[in-house]
Order: C-alpha cells, then sequence, then structure tokens
C-alpha cells in the first residue's frame, strides 16, 4: 500500500481508504456485521489507514470505532473521518439557506459528541460537514466552534462533503484557507471536479477524498439492463427505470474502446481515479474480504498509461441519478 499527503495536514492516508457507508446497513441491504468486521480488520492488515464513516450511516460508527480501538491496543493507529448531518436534514444544501439552520455551533457540538460516544473515541481525526454550499462562508459560528474542537483535541481536521455532482460548490471555500479536506464525487463518468475544485485544491494544499469512484455500481461491470435491487436498498432509486440499461450501454462502450473485460473495470476505475495528483485517497464501500482485497491491490502505484488516460477522458458523462 502507497500513501499520499492530505494535502498541507502533515497527514499521511492511504492511496485505498475504507468507504463505512455500506457496513452501517442503514441504505445498503444485505450488510452482516460479522462479515463487515472482518473486512475492516482484512483492510487495516492491507495498510489501508483511513476510515470514513458518518453520523447518518446507522451502525456504521459503532462498528469503525470498534475496529479501531482494538487496532489501537495493538499499537496501531487507523485514522478515522466522520460526518455532521446538516441541522435541517435537507440533502443537499439549497441556495438561499442560512447556516444557523444547517450547521450552528451547538448542532456541531452535539453530533461530535454523539459520534463519540457511539464510538467509543475519544476525538476524531477529520470531521467533515456533511453538505456545503459556499453561500455560508463568514457567516454563522460553524468556523470559531470548528477551531474550539480543533483546540480542545476533539478532532484533529476539517473538512467537507461537496453536494453530489457539485465540485464548483466547494470551490471559494478551498481558496479561504479555511478547510484541511474536501470529499467529492470523481469517477470515470464525473470528471468535473477536474476543471476547477482539484486545481483549487492543488494550489491551496488542500486534501481530496474521493467518494463514489465506482459510480454506486455502475463502474463494476456487474450492472446489466435487467439489475434490480431490493427494498430498502437506496441504489433502488439511483438505477431506477431505464438507467441500468444506460449505464450498461456506456460501459460497453468503455471497455470496448479500453480492450478489457467487465471483470477489468472497477480496478481500472480506482485507477483512473488515483491518476490524479490532486487525489489523496479514494474510499470505496467494501462489505466482504473479497472487496477488500481486490480494491486494497490497486493501491501499489502502477498507473494507468496516458492513452488509457485519453480513452477514458472521452467517456465522461455528466448527470445526476440522485435526483
Amino acid at each position: 500500500m502507497r500513501y499520499r499527503a492530505l494535502g498541507r495536514s502533515g497527514v499521511e492516508v492511504s492511496e485505498v481508504g475504507f468507504g463505512a457507508w455500506g457496513i452501517g446497513a442503514s441504505s445498503w441491504v444485505g450488510a452482516r456485521e460479522e462479515e463487515s468486521l472482518a473486512a475492516l480488520h482484512r483492510a487495516v492488515d492491507l495498510g489501508v489507514n483511513f476510515v470514513d464513516t458518518a453520523r447518518g450511516y446507522g451502525e456504521s460508527e459503532r462498528l469503525v470505532g470498534r475496529v479501531v480501538r482494538e487496532r489501537a491496543a495493538n499499537g496501531e493507529r487507523v485514522l478515522v473521518a466522520t460526518k455532521v448531518p446538516p441541522l435541517n436534514g435537507q440533502w443537499p444544501a439549497r441556495r438561499g439557506v442560512d447556516p444557523a439552520e444547517t450547521f450552528p455551533g451547538a448542532h456541531i457540538r452535539e453530533s461530535l459528541h454523539t459520534s463519540l460516544a457511539a464510538s467509543g473515541l475519544e476525538r476524531f481525526d477529520l470531521v467533515q460537514f456533511h453538505v456545503w454550499s459556499d453561500e455560508w462562508l463568514g457567516r454563522g459560528d460553524w468556523l470559531e466552534t470548528v477551531q474550539e474542537l480543533k483546540q480542545e483535541g476533539l478532532i484533529g481536521l476539517f473538512g467537507v462533503s461537496v453536494n453530489d455532482h457539485e465540485p464548483h460548490s466547494a470551490v471559494e471555500l478551498v481558496r479561504s484557507g479555511a478547510v484541511d479536506a474536501v470529499q467529492v464525487i470523481f469517477n470515470v463518468f464525473d470528471q468535473s471536479p477536474l476543471d476547477e475544485l482539484f486545481p483549487a485544491c492543488r494550489e491551496h494544499g488542500v486534501g481530496v477524498i474521493v467518494r463514489v469512484a465506482l459510480d454506486e455500481g455502475g463502474l463494476t461491470g456487474r450492472i446489466t439492463a435487467d439489475t434490480t435491487f431490493p427494498e430498502g436498498d437506496f441504489r433502488r432509486r439511483y438505477f431506477r427505470g431505464d438507467r441500468p440499461a444506460q449505464v450498461a450501454r456506456r460501459v460497453a462502450a468503455l471497455t470496448a474502446d479500453l480492450g478489457i473485460g467487465d471483470e477489468q473495470l472497477a480496478e481500472t476505475a480506482l485507477r483512473f481515479v488515483l491518476s490524479s495528483p490532486a487525489v489523496s485517497t479514494v474510499i470505496p464501500g467494501m462489505r466482504s474480504v473479497r472487496n477488500v482485497e481486490r480494491n486494497a491491490a490497486v493501491g501499489d502505484g502502477v498507473p494507468l498509461t496516458e492513452e488509457q488516460l485519453k480513452v477514458l477522458a472521452g467517456h465522461r458523462w455528466e448527470r445526476n441519478f440522485y435526483s
């Protein structure tokens, strides 16, 4: 496993991190606790040192905290990031909303202490707002609260999770110097962070955590025109209607242009993300030891070729399946 700097923070994170939404069993059907714990432990065995969870991910914080505490007892350090949900419960952040309605200081503190209690941890290495709007810069008491929490040793770094498919919505925050890291959707289909956000992050020393690198499964080669998901699984809505057929057509064109099989798609998609020098870590969701082993192997520093990157640049497909 190779490691990269998380911006200017001085923290080194594994190129492949652990996305812990799926193990929380809140929106992904099929997670089993013992399997999830085994997957987390295997990830750490393979050099993964960064786990991303959130207050809104069901049982995720509890499971992550358990593994992190067990590994700490053996002298191993695993970095943990969590997220504070917006007080008004609105995803994504809407224009014209005052930060007092989303991230007032008292709410930030309350959510953090709830997360600490759930995880059994004494601090988090990174705390992120689960939505963001650049309209909030210079308004509200969120920044003062974040600075106080850092001084109190309850959090190490501060970041935001950028609204789905809206990387431009955090560019001014990055330029302000108020943030240590941003988490953003970036994949073969959604390459929009390359336009403004990534250059700004490199210029200002802000770390980049990439989520949805596999397009919620769309870039795994396992979505066909007939794919369906069970009730209670958010992918039932994400891949509703003719969307699976759209994805299957796009993937068929992509693999044909690259000359690869479907079984190579996920690895190629992860290597595409890591080809950007702005990226600090990619956090695919992993609920099984098998997936951990396959994904962690991508953190070996083997790049895609310039020809492959040129081909993938032509497969940009901007759309929002969350809406």
